[in-house]
């Protein structure tokens, strides 16, 4: 009897499978749009998207990019000196001369990893410095859309489930951030090596 209600269950699933499977290739259909009426004096905003699309935004991205491909080039160049040691050690004996060396190679080889993690480190402290200047530019414009707006709520935008979208000012703010600034100049950012071993001390405690 259990056996047969097994072989049952499993021709039903053969048979939804049969059914359901050409539909798992289509799109899904898009689900009903909320809508609903303006709330006057509620507005929203995503910040996200004005970082993003506004011309200061993308001149800060394309910043951190050239400073990270040249941390990451400064790696580079010195890694392939080590990569090539380290295959003409490994076709050598097990001597102690060699041990040596194999052992000052792998100190260098660390020394390596602790400066690409200290590059790494200085590249977002200088992506969360510019981000905070081009927030600090923002914020004045946001208040002037906001006041044109005749807003009295700001809400987020990415926290918003749906309804009416009418009083989105991210549109508006990036064309007035556009005409006050378009990019901004900075450089990467030195963060002291002694403050990265404070900081690994103190999460370790």
């Amino acid at each position: 009897m259990i056996r047969k209600n097994m072989m049952r269950a499993a021709g039903f699933a053969a048979m939804a499978l049969a059914f359901t499977g050409p539909a798992l290739g289509q799109p899904a259909a898009p689900a009903p749009a909320l809508g609903g009426p303006a709330i006057p004096g509620v507005c929203l905003l995503s910040r996200e998207a004005v970082f993003a699309n506004a011309a200061v935004g993308k001149a800060v991205s394309a910043r951190i990019a050239d400073l990270t491909r040249t941390a990451q080039a400064e790696v580079d160049k010195q890694r392939a000196p080590l990569e090539a040691e380290a295959k003409a050690l490994a076709a050598l004996g097990q001597d102690a001369k060699v041990k040596d060396r194999r052992d000052a190679l792998a100190t260098r080889w660390q020394a390596l990893r602790d400066q690409a993690a200290h590059g790494g480190r200085e590249i977002e402290a200088t992506r969360a410095k510019a981000l905070v200047r081009v927030a600090d530019e923002a914020q004045p414009v946001i208040a002037k859309v906001y006041a044109a707006h005749k807003c009295g709520l700001l809400f987020d935008r990415g926290a918003a489930l749906g309804g009416n979208f009418s009083n989105d000012l991210t549109a508006d703010v990036v064309t007035a951030l556009d005409a006050n600034i378009t990019t901004i100049s900075f450089e990467r950012e030195k963060v002291p090596r002694s403050d990265e071993r404070d900081v690994s001390t103190s999460t370790a405690g």
